[in-house]
């Protein structure tokens, strides 16, 4: 197999994201996507290198669990361990895109299933939103990028509040009819699931009083 760095010279199609890491993802011609951690200038390099290698290492971890698991996800193929990871495309729609199109209540179903399955395996996405989120025959969850395992209740609870904010930004018209249903599919699925969910009363609550008092 060539290395990480050869897989750069294909001819390719790049996608950026800014998600705390500046990460480039590159469709190559093969529809495999190569992403990379760019060094920030300003940290000092022996930490940057120590961070961007912990996080391409965790992210390729977590990718080698939802593997394991079976569950929907670009599948690894390999890691540099220290920047570079390679990773299978996944053809279909982003969710963002056809939510209000299709059986929106099928899909929050689904949705609200394989979260729990994340967190019943410790995993948290950590950026749960539709645009993370392909629909090929079933729903795909992709970039786990900002991902880490936890078994705390307050990381799950902070995990479904982000997905509840982001369908209430994309999906404003039904946002509150597909959260609640995410919320029952979660609920049956989810271990510790009314521990979690009283947690998420209890973020929402603090964000509510930020919104209110401007912190």
């Amino acid at each position: 197999m060539r290395s990480l760095d050869q897989y750069c010279d294909a001819s390719r199609k790049v996608l950026n994201h800014c998600v705390g890491d500046i990460v480039q993802g590159v469709f190559l011609e093969d529809g495999r996507i190569l992403k990379e951690r760019f060094a920030k200038t300003y940290r000092i390099k022996e930490i940057d290198d120590k961070l961007r290698g912990s996080r391409t290492r965790r992210e390729a971890k977590i990718l080698q669990k939802l593997e394991m698991i079976n569950f929907p996800a670009p599948k690894l193929i390999k890691s540099d361990e220290k920047e570079q990871i390679l990773i299978e495309k996944i053809d279909g729609k982003l969710v963002k895109d056809i939510l209000e199109k299709k059986d929106y209540n099928h899909l929050s179903e689904e949705i609200g299933k394989k979260v729990a399955i994340l967190h019943n395996n410790l995993i948290i996405h950590g950026d749960l939103t539709t645009s993370n989120m392909i629909y090929s025959k079933e729903v795909y969850f992709i970039d786990f990028g900002l991902s880490f395992f936890s078994e705390k209740a307050e990381d799950k609870a902070v995990d479904l509040h982000l997905l509840k904010e982001a369908l209430e930004s994309k999906h404003y018209k039904i946002w509150e009819k597909a959260f609640k249903i995410v919320l029952e599919s979660y609920k049956k699925e989810a271990n510790k699931s009314h521990e979690t969910l009283k947690r998420l009363e209890a973020v929402e609550k603090r964000g509510r009083y930020r919104a209110k008092h401007g912190s």
